[in-house]
């Protein structure tokens, strides 16, 4: 294979999170991204180093047996949100089942395999989105949505997207023709130059609170009350109580402030997960998938098994969901996280649940840990996506404690640190998976470590 030939194959084997091995009809393998199980598939091959090729997929010219779901989202296939809507629910967890399992058995033989837990909801199960404004194409007309699959800059208006409801929709809507309307720039990330960049919606499951954040450069100065106005004036079946202005001038293509206004209500909503309600920032880490989380959580508490009496370290704690969960049978609860505005609503989330044995500190783990006076009995690790610093991951090894709970959203991540972990002398016991995220090639995977003695 030489970069940029086409070649056409068939779909085999998918690897976490959408690394799927097609076979040519030459007999060569290329890892194509996005490909489903016997799909067979046009690619361009894109990088050869030595035996080891990556294309990108061109088109589906022949789905697959498994594909049977005739009622898919109307921008499947272009949409860069979702992989496996056109597969029924029960073989899309078979095959992220499958992609975890793999990973954890080339790193450990023995352990109790506990399958992978179903969500609750497989439609409008998201509580929080982040859409961007851009094109569909280039010098088209303003349009609000998600990244279009293998694309950076076009923009795919996601206006009958299935894994949120109704009032995500229509705000998404409403805004697109609020801005197209007054002919207000979108930002051009190979320019530098617009206005328009993000639009955070968060909304809590079971308090139906909206949070509506528009996120811009300060390239213009431009009255929001109408947009105010508009938004305010829709009939949600949820309540809008936060409406924000965000202003972030740095290049880098994400979600950020750099000077927050609020512009109706209140800077945060709430959620209930159990019998406890959070408070949510807009940046504060919140499981996506709300009445998934309650099935992690009380994983996690199954898990832990007795915590009485016992001082546990919460790391990664985001807005302090986790440790709250354990604190009424735990001694003591200490959660560390680098968001500062979400350690803020953690403690804040404490006390108004009555709380008053979790202590929340704001820093980096690796640093804060050291200056934590209480040892821990237990420790819960919940990191980021790219997983756990080899520096942190050495000092959380050196407390000793006998179980060690960690939760990923990154199964890669997870099989980096377990190596780790297995050669400081402790095991794995036991592994399961809860899908947070259907449709998606995203999975969360709870691990339980136990050191021997």
């Amino acid at each position: 294979m030489k970069k940029g030939q086409v070649y056409q194959g068939v779909a085999g084997e998918i690897r976490f999170p959408n690394r799927t091995v097609v076979t040519t009809d030459e007999g060569e393998e290329c890892i194509v991204p996005n490909a489903l199980p016997g799909q067979r598939v046009e690619f361009r091959v894109e990088r050869v180093r030595g035996t080891r090729r990556e294309g990108r997929l061109l088109s589906v010219v022949q789905k697959s047996e498994i594909e049977t779901v005739k009622e898919v989202c109307p921008h499947f296939g272009r949409c860069g949100g979702c992989l496996y809507q056109s597969v029924p629910y029960i073989q899309q967890l078979r095959i992220k089942e499958y992609q975890v399992r793999r990973l954890l058995n080339e790193v450990c033989e023995d352990y109790k395999w506990e399958g992978i837990k179903a969500s609750p909801e497989q439609y409008a199960y998201r509580n929080k989105m982040e859409f961007s404004f851009g094109n569909e194409e280039k010098d088209g007309p303003l349009t609000l949505g998600l990244h279009r699959r293998g694309g950076y800059y076009d923009i795919v208006p996601v206006t009958d997207c299935r894994i949120v409801d109704d009032d995500f929709r229509m705000i998404l809507m409403f805004t697109t023709l609020y801005f197209r309307t007054l002919n207000v720039p979108f930002y051009h990330k190979l320019k530098h130059e617009g206005y328009l960049r993000h639009l955070l919606v968060r909304k809590g499951l079971k308090t139906g609170e909206i949070m509506v954040a528009l996120v811009t450069t300060s390239a213009l100065s431009v009255d929001l009350s109408g947009y105010v106005n508009t938004l305010l004036s829709m009939t949600t079946e949820g309540t809008i109580v936060s409406i924000l202005h965000m202003i972030n001038d740095r290049e880098a293509d994400i979600v950020e402030s750099q000077q927050t206004t609020v512009l109706y209500g209140q800077d945060f909503i709430t959620e209930e997960l159990f019998d406890l309600r959070f408070r949510i920032t807009p940046f504060s880490f919140f499981q996506t998938n709300t009445a998934g989380a309650e099935i992690l959580y009380d994983t996690v508490r199954g898990y832990l098994g007795t915590t009485r009496e016992k001082e546990v370290y919460d790391l990664y704690s985001g807005t302090g969901t986790i440790a709250q969960v354990l604190a009424p049978a735990a001694k003591k609860v200490i959660g560390v996280e680098i968001v500062e505005e979400a350690v803020l609503a953690a403690r804040q989330n404490a006390e108004e649940n009555g709380l008053t044995n979790c202590t929340f500190l704001c820093g980096d783990v690796l640093k804060v840990i050291d200056e934590i006076e209480e040892r821990p009995d237990l420790i819960v690790l919940d990191p980021p996506r790219e997983g756990i610093h080899p520096k942190t991951l050495d000092k959380i090894i050196q407390f000793d404690v006998d179980r060690i709970c960690y939760i990923s959203c990154k199964p890669t991540s997870l099989q980096r640190d377990l190596v780790t972990l297995f050669q400081a002398g402790y095991i794995l016991e036991r592994a399961c998976a809860v899908d947070m995220f259907v449709g998606t090639q995203n999975i969360e995977v709870i691990a339980l470590l136990e050191k021997q003695r």
